[in-house]
């Protein structure tokens, strides 16, 4: 049995910027720049820049596209209609502004109050509850609203629904639980902070837990739950593991909790 950790080592962040498509024109009295890159194409670079990336590269490299190919749309040199919607989505602007200037543009969902952000329920974070597919159907996912926090607004933002007792000492059932993924944050676990934890069998079925991450005395991590149930309270060894053919990983940091009344 081996523990998976979403660790990432030694990142390389090689920084590129996008050449774009643009044409001196010399006049007597100065020379100017004149961008003559599609419409499409700088909305794109406007919207990447307002999500918080301030290099094409490093938009590429956190949403898993191709490099080569986003260049090739923010510079204007292919156009940009079948990822649209994808672009969209990530940079947080309607599809039709991204190609037709219309719509909603960056900073302007008038559907989210000022000062927040809404985060997607999309799950049941609970102690044996196995399944191949952890999120639900898109009906019964509902939104929840945080703090905008400037920290954060690079990540994507999850949230899962706890069910269960496997984590009521810490979490009533029926909490909220935002969490940032650790493979997009590229951080070291925290002894000390609370961790979304998989547990895969290879059968393919997965459970998804929430866990204390407790450094002891002799230097060893353990991964504790936080219950009042015998059956959810033995912690697991990040270097043992659980004694079984199961492989458990870290997917996540806890960072905020909503609570129902």
């Amino acid at each position: 049995m081996s523990i998976e950790r979403s660790i990432l080592h030694n990142v390389h962040n090689a920084h590129h910027t996008v050449k774009a498509k643009r044409t001196l024109i010399s006049c007597k009295m100065h020379t100017m720049e004149y961008d003559d890159r599609p419409e499409p194409a700088k909305r794109l670079e406007i919207a990447r820049m307002a999500r918080g990336f301030d290099e094409a590269k490093k938009a590429a490299n956190f949403f898993g596209w191709n490099y080569s190919a986003y260049a090739q749309h923010e510079n204007g040199t292919r156009g940009i209609t079948r990822a649209a919607k994808m672009y969209a989505k990530a940079f947080r602007v309607s599809e039709a502004w991204l190609l037709t200037g219309e719509g909603l543009g960056p900073g302007e969902d008038t559907q989210e109050p000022a000062g927040l952000r809404k985060v997607t329920v999309s799950a049941y974070i609970q102690a044996g509850n196995w399944a191949e597919t952890w999120e639900w159907d898109e009906h019964k996912q509902y939104p929840v609203y945080i703090a905008d926090e400037p920290e954060f607004r690079p990540y994507r933002l999850y949230a899962g629904e706890t069910h269960g007792p496997s984590m009521n000492r810490r979490y009533p059932e029926g909490s909220v639980l935002v969490f940032t993924h650790i493979q997009e944050t590229r951080e070291q676990p925290i002894a000390g902070k609370r961790y979304i934890v998989e547990r895969r069998r290879s059968s393919g079925e997965m459970e998804h837990t929430v866990k204390l991450l407790h450094r002891d005395d002799e230097g060893k991590y353990w991964l504790l739950p936080e219950s009042d149930d015998p059956r959810y309270q033995a912690p697991i060894s990040i270097e043992d593991g659980t004694g079984d053919d199961d492989v458990v990983e870290i997917i996540g940091r806890v960072h905020y909790a909503i609570h129902k009344e």
